[in-house]
């Protein structure tokens, strides 16, 4: 019962670290720091494990395998949004100039901005 328990928070501690963002080593972000806190807290032995403390400890480990789900949900839909909408972050005349180059267009030069020749 401790080894099941302890390789399912070592699975759940690595899964929640790959929904992360990437951080160096060196320093870690406070929530990092607090999932490895919480998850370097030994269970209690299984015959010292009353069935409320059980319980609470099931709740527990739905609730972290909940908060996968979700940090993964949202991952994969900033990818999406990225993907599908490419230009999201420029600015309007920046999304014109592209998308009148994507049709073959390309925008007459503005004489008075300086940008000319």
């Amino acid at each position: 019962m401790t080894k099941d328990l302890t390789l399912k928070s070592r699975h759940l501690y690595r899964a929640l670290l790959r929904e992360l963002p990437r951080r160096p080593l060196s320093s870690p972000s406070p929530l990092k720091q607090r999932f490895r806190e919480r998850f370097q807290q030994s269970p209690p032995p299984p015959s010292t494990t009353s069935s409320s403390e059980s319980s609470s400890l099931r709740q527990q480990i739905e609730k972290a395998e909940q908060f996968i789900r979700y940090a993964r949900a949202q991952r994969m839909y900033a990818t999406l949004l990225e993907r599908y909408n490419p230009g999201m972050g420029m600015d309007q005349e920046e999304r014109v100039r592209l998308t009148a180059r994507r049709v073959g267009m390309d925008l007459p030069v503005e004489v008075g901005d300086g940008k000319g020749q």
